[in-house]
């Protein structure tokens, strides 16, 4: 027996986990700070929400997890930075789904 998803194209599961993974507004303001600053330590990106200090840590350690973001620890911080390479992935990944579907949509 197989898991459901294992019916589905390799595409569509990765949009489904990317998408998955950018679900949470948190998560997209990490995205779209560390696009900005480039780099940042863990602690400044957590003044930057409005959320605690752990809330950041769990956002963050689900993005590194998720392939989008990079961290290197540095004496007792972590310095986060964004995955180019994945984030370029997503990207060409985004923009083929949002092109396949952009076709002339007619509703019924």
């Amino acid at each position: 027996m197989f898991a459901k998803t294992e019916a589905f194209e390799d595409t569509q599961r990765e949009v489904a986990r990317l998408a998955k993974l950018l679900s949470h507004p948190a998560r997209v303001a990490i995205l779209q700070h560390l696009a900005k600053t480039k780099t940042c330590i863990s602690g400044d990106i957590a003044l930057e929400l409005p959320l605690s200090r752990t809330t950041v840590s769990q956002h963050l350690q689900e993005l590194k997890n998720g392939g989008l973001i990079q961290g290197n620890v540095e004496g007792l911080t972590v310095c986060y930075c964004i995955d180019e390479v994945a984030f370029a992935a997503a990207k060409e990944l985004f923009d083929g789904f949002f092109v396949t579907t952009d076709k002339e949509m007619k509703c019924c």
